[in-house]
């Protein structure tokens, strides 16, 4: 079933923090939609727990703060990056609190109210504005209402991206993104959305791991239709796995803040010694990447499931103030976080590499944007500094914003279109097949390309995946298209993606190590791992 062309200005693909930001800084003439899996809320933005990076205390600079952000970055962030971001963060703060986010909040020297700045891993000064420990859901729900007023967004819940439409997959000589193909999941039909201007905002690829912190929805699309479309991806050997997550059945990856660490919270053995020391002169308080390794280490040597972590130590006041959130969603599995240590488990949680853009979020594609997780603007380099990526949504989505409205001006409305093509297709009768393959490849990612890798892995996994995309291909081409067929088929492309960044990247550097190339390669640094699409693919169940 399909529904006749709707033509807008700008089409954003995901409503997280920087889709809903840029969104909100469009001038109100523009026809904007504004595209979400599921409700506009529910992504990973919505679960952000720790913060936003801004250098606003005299003691700080945006020398440390790009400073600490190439540390993190292990020798790949791009410097001009890190620094273009930095200088506009404590703009992009207040422009949050014009919106009417609520941060918490503390008492100046002279006894007036500032907002209260917390310090977390990785970080030499304390420089994180936060919402307690809520700061995404503050941050997203707060603009998701403003953006509910604007008469010129067309909000578009439960709806899946299938693919962008591209003048060169039409046959024209000169490329440019026109459009996207969307499935309307409720009502099972595909519809042509056209648009001078298409933005991907769609988040990263945790889901293609066993174990992530992530919400179902971060299955990769964006970087798998730019990808398709014939934009470059980077660095997709970077998957940062966050070291703390809570270790439950029933908790489903619940995130426990690395702010936690950064108040005061210690790492444990089962016998209560600590390890963090062993590994990192900064102890609880290293880059992520030398924590989360370190604890997959201690489970692996131990044979544990889970180590501990610990802040009971501190006042129980200071505990249920600070992390009201996590605290209460503890108490609800079992754990009183105010006098006893936490169970925890390193999960896959964000996604530093991505599609090549510029600082304008411009991709290789015109008329294609790509801003936050789902892009590599070079801010992260090989591993991303703590509070960084709501960051980086925010100043790119004003940056972007800001490139669309200047050429605006010179953008014809896209040409005619032609409609999905579902007339060699079925519905299926095999669903179990789509199931079946998301589990094994999710399972194999988790096995050869997680924490430690080596050349045997990836080559296992290669191969796995080969095979897995040969069936996806079949599938697709005889199927009607499903939310879960293309959530499966973006998630193969994105394992690719990661398998062969990382068997080209032969040294071990930030977020990606292996045990043949243990040591980083001097002559590595600086150079980031940069794919190239073979050619621009054809549509719909030709693929």
């Amino acid at each position: 079933m399909h529904e006749r062309t709707t033509t807008y200005d700008v089409l954003i693909i995901g409503s997280g923090v920087a889709g809903l930001s840029l969104a909100l800084r469009l001038p109100p003439h523009m026809r904007i939609a504004l595209l979400s899996k599921g409700p506009i809320t529910e992504g990973s933005s919505l679960y952000a727990q720790g913060g936003i990076a801004a250098v606003l205390d005299s003691a700080d600079s945006i020398d440390a703060h790009v400073q600490d952000t190439l540390i993190a970055g292990a020798g790949l962030t791009d410097p001009t990056t890190a620094r273009f971001v930095a200088e506009h963060a404590p703009a992009t703060i207040r422009w949050l609190l014009d919106q009417g986010v609520s941060f918490s909040m503390a008492a100046g020297q002279s006894g007036e109210e500032t907002l209260h700045l917390t310090r977390e891993g990785g970080h030499s000064h304390r420089r994180i504005v936060h919402a307690a420990d809520a700061t995404g859901r503050a941050v997203e729900t707060t603009l998701a209402d403003l953006v509910r007023r604007r008469a010129n967004v067309d909000i578009l819940e439960h709806h899946a991206a299938i693919d962008l439409i591209t003048a060169a997959r039409l046959g024209h000589d000169t490329d440019r993104c026109l459009g996207a193909y969307v499935l309307d999941l409720p009502g099972d039909r595909v519809r042509l959305l056209s648009a001078r201007n298409v933005v991907l905002a769609t988040g990263g690829t945790s889901k293609v791991y066993l174990y992530t912190s992530n919400p179902d929805g971060a299955t990769g699309d964006g970087i798998a239709m730019a990808w398709r479309a014939g934009c470059r991806v980077a660095n997709m050997e970077f998957n940062q796995f966050h070291p703390t997550c809570l270790y439950h059945p029933r908790a489903k990856s619940f995130l426990i803040s690395e702010a936690v660490r950064g108040e005061g919270g210690l790492l444990l053995l089962p016998d209560g010694t600590r390890f963090m020391p062993r590994f990192d002169k900064r102890a609880e308080l290293a880059p992520r990447d030398i924590v989360a390794r370190a604890i997959d280490h201690e489970m692996k040597r131990l044979g544990i499931d889970h180590v501990l972590l610990d802040i009971s130590h501190r006042p129980a006041e200071f505990i249920k103030s600070h992390f009201p959130t996590i605290y209460q969603r503890c108490l609800e599995f079992g754990y009183d976080m105010t006098r006893e240590p936490l169970p925890v488990v390193p999960a896959a949680h964000y996604t530093c590499g991505g599609v090549v853009t510029d600082l304008q979020g411009r991709t290789d594609l015109p008329g294609l944007y790509a801003i936050g997780e789902v892009a590599y603007t070079g801010l992260h380099g090989a591993n991303r500094l703590a509070s960084n990526s709501l960051l980086e949504c925010l100043v790119f989505a004003a940056a972007a914003a800001e490139h669309i409205q200047s050429s605006a001006v010179d953008l014809p409305a896209p040409p005619a279109l032609p409609a999905w093509d579902e007339s060699r297709v079925t519905d299926s009768d095999e669903q179990v097949v789509v199931s079946h393959n998301w589990d094994e490849l999710r399972r194999f990612m988790w096995d050869y390309v997680g924490i430690v890798r080596t050349n045997k892995r990836l080559q296992r996994a290669r191969r796995r995946v080969e095979l897995l995309q040969t069936e996806i291909r079949e599938y697709y081409g005889n199927f009607r298209v499903t939310g879960d067929l293309l959530e499966l088929r973006n998630l193969a492309t994105v394992a690719e993606l990661i398998i062969r960044c990382a068997q080209s990247r032969q040294e071990s550097r930030g977020l990606h190590f292996t045990l043949d190339y243990p040591h980083p390669d001097p002559a590595l640094e600086g150079v980031p791992t940069i794919l190239t699409p073979p050619s621009v693919r054809p549509y719909g169940n030709l693929d």
